[in-house]
């Protein structure tokens, strides 16, 4: 029966090596996804946490509206917007890119036909 354990454990321990191999280091790519998976989780964390002040501002204030015996509420910290998501831009049309920079105090065009107009504004 001993030489049959020793033959196991030499068994286990020659199968055991590649499992305790080194892996290679993750690329830059990987490195990235990562990050960015990182601060997603990090951003909906937050979001959840805004959502739960909220709530819990709400129940506090209906609380203290419905008891009067209520004892005095504790003040506690603002809740904090999350702010927006990592990675998120505005598009370009909602950037106000294609706005004017004053407001317009005459129509873009006018009513003179083409055959009216002085040569050099034709187009």
């Amino acid at each position: 029966m001993r030489s049959s354990t020793v033959i196991a454990l030499i068994a286990s321990l020659a199968l055991a090596g590649p499992v305790l191999a080194k892996l290679p280091p993750p690329s830059d790519e990987a490195k990235a996804k990562a990050a960015e998976a990182a601060a997603k989780s990090a951003w909906s964390a937050k979001v959840e946490a805004h959502k739960v002040c909220e709530i819990e501002d709400r129940l506090a204030k209906a609380y203290h509206a419905s008891v009067k015996d209520a004892p005095a509420a504790m003040p506690t910290p603002a809740c904090v917007q999350p702010g927006p998501a990592p990675g998120e831009t505005k598009p370009l049309e909602a950037s106000g890119a294609h706005s004017p920079p004053a407001t317009a105090t005459s129509p873009p065009s006018t009513n003179t036909p083409a055959a009216h107009l002085p040569e050099g504004a034709k187009k």
